[in-house]
């Protein structure tokens, strides 16, 4: 039925249905609930992935890594600290003054968290398209 918002389309080619329908999975949260908007952000993403992996970060690195300018960097170092995910040190290095970024326990925490809610999503979206793409890409 045309009216439907579901069935066949052009060319007989079948369309999804107008409204997500609720499936014996629908009492679990979607993945994207698990996403935390102060770490998804792809600067502070970046920030945080960096440091999970050194036990510092010197902000110049940090800068031209994630191509910022200071001011966008400084931003993104004050969301992270504020929220206690980060930790940022100033001193100096002989007379140059220098930044140093390192994550914290909860840093850590809610990188893996973040990770793990990507993960679930991609795997939810992976399977629910077979043969990894949609029909409509082909």
């Amino acid at each position: 039925m045309m009216g439907s918002g579901h069935g066949q389309g052009k060319a007989g080619v079948a369309r999804p249905p107008a409204v997500a329908v609720p499936d014996a999975d629908a009492t679990r949260a979607h993945p994207t609930t698990g996403l935390n908007e102060t770490v998804h952000q792809r600067h502070r993403l970046g920030i945080l992935a960096i440091t999970s992996k050194a036990r510092q970060a010197d902000f110049g690195y940090l800068r031209e890594a994630l191509s910022l300018t200071s001011g966008n960097l400084s931003t993104h170092l004050t969301v992270l600290e504020d929220a206690r995910l980060i930790r940022v040190q100033k001193g100096y290095e002989g007379r140059r003054p220098r930044t140093w970024v390192s994550i914290t326990r909860a840093g850590r925490a809610a990188l893996a968290a973040e990770m793990d809610a990507l993960t679930r999503l991609v795997r939810e979206h992976s399977t629910d398209m077979p043969g990894g793409g949609d029909e409509r890409d082909r």
